[in-house]
């Protein structure tokens, strides 16, 4: 056989495994349900993943059996709906799978073993709530890192949306943008320099609220007014 017929033949070929690697994914994608990205759970994240690289496997790969790949493809998608169904009917089932949602503010409060348990950092933190326009952790009564990754956010009663023009009160221009000064017992020191503030400004702020050294403190945050919102390291057990 020549080499312009076997270049023929995989031509063929590869069109005939991709139509139908994509045919197959459309209906399982079809009966597997809907939910937009945003909705996913890691384990459907994964599983989405998963299917689709069978699917690229089985188009590009003329090493892969083309009934094999189909095979493995179909069951993987039996396997996931079969643990979705138990998952419906089980609690526990649903916790091993997806987990649970995670308090990471609590009355106020950074919860620092929940954070450490999710792997959430402050930043990471900062920037979910700026994602909803909360720049300062103070306006936050409870914030709940749930399983798909968001962050749902319950503001305090006094932070909820009313403007000053709707009570008339008087609106100040800020004199900074809320910045983290203290992360996990450490001065930030590159947001003082960018606030034109000092240490010995933290110490002295520190001294006000009855904390004495900077490692007592888990996370503080400047306000737009200047003060400085504390966050005590948690007690040791």
């Amino acid at each position: 056989m020549g080499t312009d017929e076997l270049l023929e033949i995989h031509f063929w070929e590869t069109l005939f495994r991709t139509t139908m690697a994509f045919l197959v994914l459309l209906i399982l994608a079809r009966v597997m349900g809907k939910k937009q990205i945003s909705q996913l759970t890691f384990f459907h994240y994964v599983t989405g993943i998963t299917i689709g690289s069978i699917a690229a496997e089985i188009a590009a790969q003329y090493e892969t059996a083309f009934v094999d790949g189909i095979i493995a493809m179909i069951w993987w998608a039996v396997l996931t709906l079969l643990m979705s169904y138990i998952a419906l009917k089980s609690k526990r089932a649903r916790v091993l799978l997806d987990d649970q949602p995670t308090i990471v503010v609590y009355e106020g409060k950074l919860v620092e073993k929940a954070m450490k348990k999710s792997r959430l950092h402050l930043n990471d933190l900062n920037m979910m709530l700026r994602e909803q326009s909360i720049f300062s952790i103070k306006e936050v009564y409870y914030a709940i890192l749930e399983t798909n990754g968001n962050l749902s956010v319950l503001k305090k009663a006094d932070q909820e949306p009313a403007t000053k023009k709707d009570v008339n009160a008087p609106a100040p221009e800020p004199k900074y943008m809320p910045s983290e000064i203290i992360s996990d017992g450490k001065i930030v020191k590159k947001n003082l320099t960018e606030l034109n503030l000092t240490e010995e400004w933290v110490y002295d702020q520190l001294k006000k609220q009855g904390i004495g050294q900077v490692k007592q403190v888990y996370y503080a945050e400047i306000q737009t007014d200047g003060s400085l919102h504390i966050d005590v390291q948690p007690e040791k057990e």
